[in-house]
């Protein structure tokens, strides 16, 4: 089916991080009679129809991803790393004792749902705009008692959205959290489940509240490790003296960044060294920039990092509106690709419709 132009309906230049109505959504449903997911169909409303005392609504049965397609300035619609972004929720849904969505019906329900949504994806002269898309699966029979569902639903929403962060050049004030843990040391923190990130509503609001704009997660453990932002990763760049080096924090409980991933993968291609491990606290001090990254937040530039608990305020030296600045270099050539502007070195984009 033919892609459609940018919808007239649709006000682009005040597109914020928010809900939209569209067309529809796509869904398949698992049964224990069939032990397999349906064909995926096309439902042309927002609401899923499930069961009030559901294990995903009563137990948090739930798993999500997030990624985007954007338009090209021939009108082509191209998918970042779809097929990172399948394998992500694979492990999520393995977690939380969901039957495996085939790669095949992930990719295929992705593409039924931005072919007809396509009035939706943004204009391609809109860099940080894109159609963010939301495959989410979830336990969906009644079930009193903890145990495995009989009936799951899997589906795929699709909405244009600006960036979730502004990325102001002078740098988001980040808070870290010294009161709430987001991930248990052996816990869930490393998938996409609703539960780890509901509870961090009241957190973000505090802080924002107190004038910060994010905040950030220590090891529940030791509180000594970096984890992560509570709905974004955390990058940082080193310098010492010509040798740039792009640090990723990683570990146990962090969720495996895709848009970190990428943003290696670039840092290796301008000859900086690149190290994902996990990061003492205290070696943050030693970094000349920091960011927030994700694919909502795409690369968010921070300003500082304030620990209430030992009365310090970290501030990065970096210029972030600078040209040669780390943040503009990487946030041009990870853009530069998801646009079309650059070439796609790694094969990262996808164009609708995706063969499977």
């Amino acid at each position: 089916m033919p892609l459609k132009p940018p919808s007239d309906l649709v006000d682009w230049q005040r597109l914020e991080f928010d809900s939209i109505e569209v067309n529809g959504h796509v869904q398949s449903i698992w049964t224990s009679e069939t032990s397999c997911w349906s064909v995926p169909t096309f439902v042309q409303d927002p609401l899923l129809c499930i069961h009030g005392l559901s294990s995903g609504l009563n137990y948090g049965q739930q798993v999500f991803e997030g990624l985007k397609a954007f338009r090209h300035s021939n009108d082509d619609v191209h998918v970042f790393r779809p097929q990172a972004h399948a394998a992500r929720f694979a492990q999520s849904a393995s977690l939380a004792a969901i039957p495996p969505v085939p790669h095949e019906l992930f990719m295929r329900a992705i593409s039924m749902a931005i072919e007809l949504n396509s009035e939706y994806v943004p204009p391609s002269s809109m860099r940080q705009a894109a159609l963010y898309i939301r495959p989410l699966a979830l336990a969906s029979s009644p079930a009193l008692n903890l145990r495995r569902a009989t009936q799951f639903h899997f589906a795929v929403y699709v909405i244009p959205v600006a960036a979730a962060q502004k990325a102001r050049l002078e740098g988001a004030r980040a808070l870290v959290v010294e009161d709430f843990d987001r991930a248990a040391p052996q816990g869930t923190g490393r998938a996409k489940i609703g539960g780890n990130y509901a509870p961090m509503t009241v957190v973000m609001e505090r802080a924002r509240e107190q004038q910060y704009d994010l905040t950030l997660h220590l090891d529940s453990a030791t509180h000594t490790m970096i984890e992560e932002f509570s709905v974004s990763g955390f990058v940082g760049v080193r310098r010492d003296g010509p040798v740039t080096t792009l640090l990723v924090a990683d570990g146990p409980t962090v969720l495996k960044s895709i848009t970190a991933d990428s943003l290696c993968q670039l840092a290796s291609s301008f000859g900086w060294e690149v190290d994902r491990r996990q990061i003492p606290f205290d070696e943050v001090r030693g970094f000349h920039e920091a960011f927030a990254v994700g694919t909502a937040f795409v690369l968010t530039p921070i300003q500082s990092i304030t620990r209430r608990s030992t009365s310090e305020t970290i501030h990065f030296p970096g210029r972030y509106e600078d040209a040669e600045s780390s943040y503009h270099r990487l946030c041009e050539a990870f853009k530069g690709i998801q646009t079309g502007e650059r070439p796609d070195t790694w094969t990262w984009m996808e164009k609708v419709p995706i063969v499977v």
